[in-house]
């Protein structure tokens, strides 16, 4: 099913949440995981780690979403996100600042709430071989505000 986990405190700080299913059941699998967060400068930034398992490369959406949350959080959204993916050595395997609309379908088959033509979101669809990642999410113009990083896998 569907959860949602929520960190609060009295004080700001770094907090790390971890998924991970452990079943027998191999027809089980995460299709998507996201964080909300305040993203800062230089090492304030959101940072998402996923694993690629399995024995084959997986197709993945990942998006950088900052304009699109206007319409659910009204204002402080980080203006215009900067997505970059690493490897487990620290290599950048893919990078976007500008989404384009001919990833919408890749949108749809996910669920992945639409973006508004033009705006400065960053997506991207990607084919990783099994292993280590980490999605990392900055302002492209040394901007700060309210993101959401978002990483699903495609069917």
């Amino acid at each position: 099913g569907l959860g949602t986990v929520s960190v609060n405190g009295p004080a700001g700080g770094t907090v790390l949440v971890e998924v991970c299913d452990i079943g027998d059941n191999n027809d089980t699998r995460l299709a998507n995981v996201s964080a909300r967060n305040e993203v800062g400068t230089g090492d304030n930034i959101l940072i998402a780690g996923f694993v690629v398992t399995g024995a084959d490369p997986k197709n993945m959406l990942i998006r950088a979403v900052g304009p699109g949350l206007e319409r659910f959080i009204g204002a402080g959204f980080l203006a215009d996100p900067l997505l970059k993916i690493f490897d487990a050595d620290n290599n950048v395997v893919a990078t976007n600042d500008n989404w384009s609309p001919s990833l919408q379908p890749s949108f749809d088959l996910t669920g992945a709430f639409s973006l508004t033509n033009l705006s400065l979101d960053a997506a991207i669809v990607l084919t990783l071989p099994p292993g280590r990642y980490t999605a990392q999410v900055s302002g492209a113009d040394g901007g700060t505000g309210q993101a959401i990083v978002e990483i699903y896998e495609l069917p």
